[in-house]
């Protein structure tokens, strides 16, 4: 099959004939439909975060699934499928205590002594963050996926898999926005426009959005934006403080750079929370006053939106397919697959929100 591989740091990804092995008993073949372009792909892909190579990236997608092993029960052969890249085993203390997203359960990976998923010319693959979707056909374990209607366009749909469900589920899931409550995000690119519709979906009563090109204003008021700060011109700190009286009660930071983690907290109301949802490079530390936590500020992460991804993906293609999911304008281009690092191109550029690689049937 054809793969994009990444095989130097820094270096555009090369488009190869990789082969796929069978599935083994927990694990579903999957012919992939769509992927999505992800800011994650490009951390890796510049050296911000450390993955073994060659690789196949991507990991935001959806597609149907071909074949299935032979204790399979989720799925089945036809079924359209959305993947996550928080694969969980069901049975660890993180999956038994509702918080899946956090599993790390080798039991979701082949065993080193097993053939590899992906291999190339004899020499097995790391798969890239439980997935490797910037290919032909995925292997993965039957914990990274979840059937869908067959309704709900693949494009669409391969959103879900990363952006949409980071962006939604930290507000929902992570934050608990209540309505009315008072919302600022950091950051309007596919996972921060997936934030403030989530906000809108949660019923907050004030959603301010921060980006540093002014063009991205009309974007974050179609999603459910009430207020635009352009900081390139503005200090996003004082203007939200000044807007609000005060602060706001949840800020949700979705770029990954420190500044921006430290603005969040800044820009916080008393009993206020600070979610950091970007991926700051590793080795990047974060500095912030001690006496603010005396107001009982709080700042956390958030893994993939905090997410139970068999329920929540459902039912944001419900979401989605009712109205109330803006993700027709989250796709900006639709490209394939030998066009994958023009997509990382124009993202560096900050020009699209979101480039989807679209696979013939």
């Amino acid at each position: 099959m054809k793969a994009a591989v990444l095989r130097e740091v820094g270096k555009p990804l090369q488009i190869e004939d990789v082969q796929i092995n069978k599935p083994g008993p927990h694990e579903v073949l999957i012919r992939t439909m769509a992927a999505g372009v992800c800011h994650s792909d490009l951390h890796f892909i510049e050296g911000s975060y450390p993955h073994p190579l060659p690789a196949v990236l991507g990991h935001e997608s959806a597609g149907i699934v071909e074949q299935v092993g032979s204790e399979v029960r989720t799925v089945k052969p036809g079924d359209h499928v959305i993947t996550c890249l928080s694969a969980y085993c069901g049975h660890c203390e993180s999956c038994l205590t509702g918080r899946m997203s956090l599993c790390v359960s080798p039991d979701t990976k082949r065993d080193k002594d097993d053939e590899p998923r992906l291999m190339q010319n004899g020499v097995g693959l790391p798969q890239f963050l439980n997935l490797s979707s910037f290919a032909e056909q995925m292997l993965i374990h039957e914990h990274a996926c979840v059937a869908i209607r067959k309704d709900m366009p693949f494009d669409r749909a391969a959103l879900i898999g990363c952006s949409v469900t980071t962006g939604v589920g930290a507000v929902i899931h992570t934050s608990n926005v209540r309505p009315g409550e008072t919302v600022a995000v950091i950051g309007c690119g596919g996972v921060g426009l997936s934030a403030i519709n989530g906000a809108a979906i949660a019923g907050a009563g004030r959603i301010i959005a921060i980006d540093m090109v002014p063009g991205k204003q009309n974007l974050a008021m179609a999603f459910g934006a009430t207020d635009f700060i352009c900081a390139a011109d503005t200090d996003a700190v004082k203007a939200v403080m000044e807007m609000t009286k005060g602060g706001v009660h949840h800020a949700f930071e979705a770029i990954g750079l420190a500044k921006t983690a430290e603005q969040a907290f800044n820009m916080l109301r008393r009993g206020g929370t600070a979610n950091i949802i970007g991926m700051i490079p590793v080795g990047q530390t974060i500095n912030l006053m001690g006496a603010a936590f005396l107001g009982e500020k709080r700042i956390q992460g958030s893994m993939m939106g905090s997410n139970r991804f068999p329920v929540d993906m459902p039912r944001l293609v419900d979401f989605y397919m009712s109205g109330r999911l803006k993700l027709d304008d989250l796709v900006s281009r639709r490209l394939k697959l030998e066009q994958v690092n023009e997509a990382f191109d124009e993202m560096k550029r900050g020009e699209i929100a979101r480039s989807v690689i679209v696979f013939d049937a």
